[in-house]
């Protein structure tokens, strides 16, 4: 069963890894008021290996399970489901923000010469503060769905 259960988690971890960074790279390239198709789909990619490579070194779903349980929060129960997604997005929302952020910073110092007088910091946490509620909504609707259908698959 423990088998069984990581193999869910990992498909897990890639179905809500893709997901989240399909949406924070299309909010965040969007957002950014210089989207391009190309920009996109670096963000795309750079994200979706960023929240891969935490999905598969962070137990996620050890930690708020843990974290639920401690608390006495029943494992259906809304208050979990609440839970669990805040400390979901967490863990994945700052780390993909602050790199694809990192990313767009980086991409238009190349791209004025290092001229540009963009401020990284308010730059980060604007998009922090749009994305953190974003990837809160997803995970806390699609997490259940998906959980749903590995149980059933496997």
């Amino acid at each position: 069963m423990d088998e069984k259960m990581k193999v869910i988690g990992r498909k897990m971890s890639i179905r809500m890894g893709i997901l989240m960074s399909f949406s924070l790279a299309l909010v965040g390239t969007l957002t950014s008021g210089h989207f391009t198709p190309v920009g996109f789909v670096i963000s795309f990619f750079v994200s979706t290996v960023v929240s891969l490579v935490i999905g598969f070194v962070v137990p996620v779903g050890k930690l708020s399970g843990d974290f639920c349980r401690k608390r006495n929060l029943a494992p259906e129960s809304l208050a979990n489901r609440i839970v669990s997604s805040l400390i979901s997005d967490l863990i994945y929302t700052p780390v993909i923000t602050l790199v694809m952020v990192a990313l767009a910073y980086r991409m238009a110092m190349i791209q004025s010469g290092n001229m540009a007088q963009i401020p990284f910091i308010p730059m980060f946490i604007r998009s922090l503060l749009i994305c953190f509620p974003v990837g809160f909504v997803l995970i806390f609707i699609f997490m259940p769905m998906f959980l749903r259908q590995l149980m059933k698959e496997g």
